[in-house]
């Protein structure tokens, strides 16, 4: 029962640095000091291109939360084999491989929990 669902990859900060780009680009354009009548209109496709990043930022990190729910869901039903192993299992390495999904869980768990941490702080700021 050798099943490995995990990923290797470390924690992605990619909402806040979305967000530092948009700020910097914007402050640029602000200091450029443009006097034409265009400012209006170069500041409104600032704002509409800042509000695109975000919901483009949304919609990743809701899919990257829903991704993991479903990778759980699949691990759960790998572990149901668990309540099958008794007290007397020949092969030991059984126990190694369950405790892998546990991790694999754990791991799909914290990345979820991060996507939607990630939610959470681009709804405050």
């Amino acid at each position: 029962m050798k099943i490995l669902v995990s990923e290797t990859m470390a924690p992605s900060h990619r909402a806040g640095t979305e967000r530092d780009i948009v700020a910097r680009l914007t402050a640029v354009v602000k200091n450029a000091r443009l006097d034409c009548e265009c400012r209006s209109q170069l500041d409104e496709a600032l704002d509409r291109f800042a509000a695109m990043e975000r919901r483009r930022t949304i919609r990743s990190d809701l899919s990257k939360a829903g991704s993991q729910r479903r990778k759980i869901e699949a691990i759960l039903l790998f572990l149901q084999d668990l309540d099958d192993l008794k007290t007397t299992e020949q092969d030991y390495s059984v126990f190694k491989d369950v405790a892998l999904l546990f991790d694999d869980i754990a791991i799909a768990a914290k990345e979820g929990a991060e996507a939607m941490r990630r939610l959470y702080s681009a709804s405050e700021g």
